[in-house]
C-alpha cells in the first residue's frame, strides 16, 4: 500500500462506533473519479456532503477541545455545552438534509465512503450487500445529492 494512513474511531450515523483506516493522499471518491468510475458532478457532490461533515464537527476530533477549558477568572463553561458556530450549524442542517435527499437506505453507503473514507469493497461488507453493488447504490446516491446541492 502506497500513501500514509492513519486510523480513525468514528460514530456512523446509527451510533455505533467504527475504526476505519483512511489514506492520507487520496479519498475513495477520488480514488472513483480518477480511474473514471464517478463523473466530475457526482465527486463534485461527494466532496461538498464531506466538507458540510467536517465543517459541521461531526467527524472525529484530533485535537484537544480548548473551549471547555475555565477561562481565566470567569465562570467554567462545562464541556457539555459547546457553542457552534454559525457556519457549523448550517453545515449541519445542510448534511442532515443531504442525505436525507439521498433517500432512505442510501445515507449509510454514502457516509461510509463519502465521509467517513470507506472503501466500496469494505462498505459492501460492512452492510452485507453483495460484491460490487456498492458502486450502483453510490451513484445513486450522489446523484440525488448532486441534485440537492445543485451540482451542474
Amino acid at each position: 500500500m502506497r500513501g500514509q494512513y492513519v486510523e480513525h474511531r468514528i460514530e456512523d450515523p446509527a451510533g455505533q462506533v467504527q475504526t476505519v483506516a483512511v489514506n492520507l493522499g487520496e479519498s475513495p471518491l477520488a480514488w472513483l473519479h480518477a480511474r473514471g468510475h464517478l463523473s466530475d458532478r457526482y465527486y463534485s457532490a461527494g466532496e461538498l456532503l464531506r466538507a458540510d461533515w467536517e465543517k459541521a464537527g461531526l467527524g472525529p476530533r484530533v485535537t484537544m477541545r480548548w473551549d471547555a477549558a475555565p477561562a481565566t477568572g470567569g465562570a467554567r463553561r462545562g464541556a457539555g455545552t459547546p457553542d457552534p458556530s454559525m457556519a457549523q450549524l448550517s453545515a449541519r442542517e445542510r448534511f442532515h438534509a443531504a442525505i436525507a435527499a439521498a433517500g432512505p437506505g442510501l445515507g449509510d453507503i454514502l457516509w461510509r465512503v463519502a465521509c467517513a473514507g470507506e472503501g466500496l469493497a469494505a462498505a459492501e461488507r460492512a452492510l452485507g450487500w453483495p460484491s460490487r453493488a456498492g458502486k450502483l447504490v453510490l451513484t445513486l446516491a450522489l446523484e440525488r445529492v448532486a441534485a440537492w446541492y445543485r451540482v451542474p
